[in-house]
């Protein structure tokens, strides 16, 4: 049976952390909570579960605050969790089964995050697998009778287990803020960052985080070292900010750039609303069709959806077509009970 490490970094979780810890806490074999600055009594209520419990002064990095909480692990394995994950008896068996069988070569354990629609967080699945548990010392193998080479690609194990994601409330506004503060800094977002970036501007970003963010994603969009899928995301980002500005001219010039290659349902939907807003109601309609079923969302799959279909219902409704806004009221009820089906 393998050893592991539970790892957590908190701040100002009283109301959750037993709810978490008291998921998990007999499942490991020892606790580290890294508090980040709690004003309340997050730390009172860790000092229940462990002795080991530190202060890290924050510096708006977590990568920073998570390796302090894995440089104080001493078990094989470190378990990483937020304190609005919760694992139910089902899954608490799965894990316990897993740590009395993991193979020795395993590196990284991946695990299903679920509820992920449930409480509008800015992912596009209800459940996606992400790692959890890693091996904490990194064994180096050498590979291939011929040409040998050091293997480098860790091995990893997809689990059945399924952790329920059950936030109180929405980071967005603090993670925006976040993702501003570094891009003034001078950080290059990597890929993956900088469709984070973008798809939670488009889930939860507020008009004000749109026009704060405009100025990076135009430079982006024509940033010649960003690859295709980033200046789309950009162009889709630009192009909102302009609406919102009533600035038509860049609307056009980012809109543009992605429908001159492969449009996406998000621009479709951009397009609409610009329509809409100038009561065009019949080109309107034409941009919201091709998002819902023409093209393909590559950051907020509402786009290709049930925005989409709203959009088709207003525009029908101000044209007095009723048996459109029949049809496509019934698609939308369809479409909005099988996301419902899926939390």
């Amino acid at each position: 049976m393998i050893t592991i490490s539970l790892c957590m970094i908190v701040k100002n979780e009283e109301r959750i952390l037993r709810r978490c810890l008291d998921s998990v806490a007999d499942l490991v074999d020892e606790i580290i909570i890294v508090d980040t600055g709690s004003s309340d009594g997050t730390k009172s209520i860790a000092a229940e579960y462990t002795a080991s419990v530190y202060d890290f002064e924050w510096t708006d990095d977590f990568s920073a605050a998570r390796n302090f909480a894995f440089s104080r692990a001493g078990m094989e394995y470190i378990y990483s969790a937020d304190a609005d994950e919760v694992l139910d008896e089902e899954n608490r068996q799965r894990f316990l089964r897993l740590k009395e069988t993991l193979l020795p070569e395993i590196e990284i354990v991946q695990m299903k995050y679920g509820n992920q629609l449930q409480y509008n967080t800015v992912y596009n699945f209800d459940e996606e697998y992400r790692p959890k548990l890693f091996k904490r010392l990194r064994e180096f193998v050498w590979e291939a009778p011929i040409h040998e080479a050091v293997r480098l690609s860790p091995t990893v194990y997809d689990s059945d287990i399924v952790i329920r994601h059950l936030p109180e409330g929405s980071h967005s506004g603090r993670d925006l803020a976040n993702f501003r503060r570094h891009c003034a800094e001078g950080y290059r977002l990597p890929k993956r960052l900088h469709n984070m970036y973008a798809r939670e501007l488009l889930l939860a970003g507020k008009e004000e985080d749109f026009l704060l963010a405009a100025d990076f994603f135009a430079a982006s969009a024509e940033d010649g070292t960003r690859d295709g899928e980033e200046v789309a995301e950009a162009c889709c980002i630009a192009a909102h900010a302009a609406r919102l500005a009533g600035d038509t001219v860049r609307f056009f010039k980012y809109a543009s750039k992605v429908l001159a290659g492969e449009a996406n349902s998000e621009i479709c939907c951009e397009m609409g609303h610009f329509y809409e807003a100038l009561e065009d109601y019949e080109e309107a309609a034409v941009w919201y069709y091709n998002a819902v079923y023409e093209t393909q969302p590559v950051l907020n799959i509402r786009a290709g959806g049930i925005e989409g279909l709203e959009g088709l219902i207003r525009c029908y409704e101000q044209l007095s077509c009723p048996e459109q806004v029949r049809e496509y009221g019934e698609e939308l009820i369809r479409r909005t009970a099988g996301e419902d089906g899926k939390r």
